[in-house]
């Protein structure tokens, strides 16, 4: 990524100035390619990160590993997750495996402390400490053993590039995204999977026929459909209470459905007919530059661009208004500045 990638699109101010700026390029896509709007490098080459992780679950879904194992659509919906590692998600996931036939002591994405503060402290004064099932892709890395079972191949290198697994992913995202698996660069996420560069125009395409996926044989159109009403029917699942994600879909009712990634990365589908009568689905995809690591860019400019393009009203807007363009406040609760998209669209 170069600087003359990105553009400003969210500042933060102090005052009458301009403090901070945080940079990123985004593209809006329909399911017909059609580009509706881009600013910055539509073609950036980035990682999604955890925003792959509805695409890594298409090719298990499609195989048919929901009706092989009986997973109900919350348990579908954590596998494409990022959750906040809750006693509900640690409760989901404990169940998934005894229908899958597998243990906590096989999941390989590592440990660390629940995302959700209420139950980290709650650990914390009882004396816990944290297992595998807190770990914020759990969810994923049980869908992939669960897919590992499913071929009837071995779960212990489930990660590997050359497993079954992986290789049945790297070639359905490919298929997703319209590139050779060769030309997609690997790079190994934070939770040791296999993760893939792709352009963000690719990015937002593959969006939209996930959402409105007319184009698409049927097996995987189904998986599709299965997937986003998962995602939507159970927002809970794919990060947590207080959570951009979660509270995003809560409020589009079945519009949209979004998948954060770490290092500012961004998905959001519009499902079709939401923008108009016979409206096409919707893709957007963006980075920003900087990671947005205390997460107010990314708001911002979903909103931003939400609202935009007609997707929300403004009573869904109003239950969002924790994000967006939102007061900045300091310690005393004085209001200092804010927090602003720094962009629009024509």
């Amino acid at each position: 990524m170069l600087a003359s990638d990105c553009i400003p699109l969210v500042e933060v101010t102090r005052g009458s100035i301009v403090e901070s700026i945080h940079f990123g390029a985004f593209i809006v896509v329909d399911s017909k390619g059609s580009v509706i709007a881009s600013q910055g490098n539509p073609d950036l080459l980035t990682y999604p990160r955890s925003s792959m992780k509805p695409f890594q679950a298409l090719p298990f879904i499609e195989r048919g590993g929901a009706e092989k194992f009986g997973l109900t659509d919350q348990e579908i919906a954590i596998i494409c997750a990022s959750h906040t590692g809750t006693d509900l998600h640690g409760s989901v996931l404990k169940e998934m495996h005894r229908k899958i036939g597998t243990t906590e002591a096989d999941l390989a994405c590592g440990v660390h402390w629940p995302g959700d503060s209420a139950t980290r402290d709650a650990m914390k004064f009882a004396g816990e400490t944290p297992t595998p099932f807190r770990h914020n892709c759990s969810g994923k890395h049980t869908g992939m053993l669960a897919h590992a079972k499913l071929r009837g191949s071995p779960i212990e290198d489930y990660l590997n590039p050359q497993h079954p697994v992986q290789v049945a992913i790297r070639e359905t995202l490919a298929e997703m995204i319209e590139m050779s698996p060769d030309d997609m660069p690997l790079g190994i996420d934070g939770c040791s999977a296999p993760v893939y560069g792709i352009p963000l125009r690719n990015m937002a395409h593959a969006t939209a026929k996930l959402a409105d996926p007319w184009m698409l044989a049927e097996k995987r159109a189904q998986a599709c459909r299965k997937i986003t009403h998962a995602m939507m029917t159970h927002p809970d699942m794919i990060a947590g209470p207080g959570m951009f994600d979660t509270d995003l879909m809560t409020a589009g009712h079945g519009k949209v459905f979004c998948k954060g990634g770490a290092e500012g990365y961004q998905i959001i589908g519009v499902m079709p007919g939401v923008t108009g009568e016979g409206a096409p689905g919707l893709g957007i995809a963006f980075k920003i530059s900087d990671g947005d690591n205390g997460n107010r860019a990314r708001p911002s400019v979903s909103l931003a661009l939400l609202a935009a393009l007609g997707v929300l009203t403004e009573e869904e807007l109003a239950q969002l208004s924790a994000y967006g363009n939102v007061p900045l406040t300091n310690w005393r609760g004085f209001l200092v500045g804010e927090i602003r998209s720094a962009f629009s669209l024509s």
